[in-house]
């Protein structure tokens, strides 16, 4: 399986194209004012502007990964988008920085590289034992304890 498409709301889809072209995504689908898809500039991965008048950020943070975070940061405020904070080094081992788009969603451009999908803390699947949630109601507590 693999997570290929994002779609996210906006009050302002014309505000939106503008913000992730100078984010460096590329339009590929154009059925504005409803609805735009941009093609991710490294890999496979598409992302999608859709109208709601009612659009809300929510919780949602989008992360884009790059090579170079500082040079990326350097270009995108060249591009105009000031509002972009200065990258710092994570406990999580990935050096991030951070941004808003214009209908407030949260935004990371971040690099990671091994460690994002080989953390020092990843799960070793052949030793590791992984608790459903429902197991603590089947379980009696003393073997919850094992």
């Amino acid at each position: 399986m693999n997570l290929n498409q994002v779609t996210i709301e906006s009050a302002d889809v014309n505000r939106s194209v503008q913000f992730y072209l100078k984010l460096g995504l590329q339009l590929i689908v154009d059925s504005r004012p409803r609805y735009v898809r941009f093609a991710c500039p490294d890999g496979d991965s598409t992302f999608s502007v859709s109208h709601n008048d009612q659009a809300s950020s929510g919780t949602t943070t989008l992360y884009f990964e790059v090579d170079d975070v500082a040079k990326t940061i350097a270009q995108l405020k060249q591009q105009g988008l000031s509002e972009v904070k200065t990258p710092k080094d994570q406990r999580w081992l990935w050096r991030e920085s951070e941004m808003k788009d214009p209908d407030g969603h949260h935004l990371k451009i971040y690099t990671a590289g091994a460690n994002r999908k080989n953390p020092p803390w990843r799960i070793n699947n052949k030793t590791h034992r992984m608790k459903r949630w429902f197991d603590c109601f089947i379980e009696s507590p003393v073997n919850l304890l094992k």
